[in-house]
């Protein structure tokens, strides 16, 4: 039983199937700058990184990030931000 632990996780205690694990805030940037440079490849290998879950709550907790950013860089508020990015008119 022990040697089918050791061939799956490896003698490093990570998975030997050569991958790097990649955490949900890593698969999130990457996934959102392949989308902005339309980088079908990119957004495909990203996407696998992690559960869709994973990938949705973290591009999710990266626009939050971005838009509480640019508000403070903006001097303005962050829904203000946040619509002006999408095209929307003023609330």
């Amino acid at each position: 039983m022990f040697d089918k632990i050791r061939k799956v996780w490896g003698a490093g205690g990570a998975p030997s199937d050569d991958k790097r694990s990649h955490n949900l805030f890593e698969a999130a940037a990457v996934y959102v700058a392949a989308c902005a440079d339309d980088d079908q490849e990119q957004i495909e290998e990203a996407s696998g990184w992690v559960s869709p879950e994973a990938l949705s709550f973290g591009v999710s907790e990266l626009a939050c990030r971005a838009v509480i950013a640019l508000a403070r860089e903006r001097d303005e508020s962050p829904s203000v931000v946040a619509r002006t990015l999408l095209g929307l008119p003023a609330a």
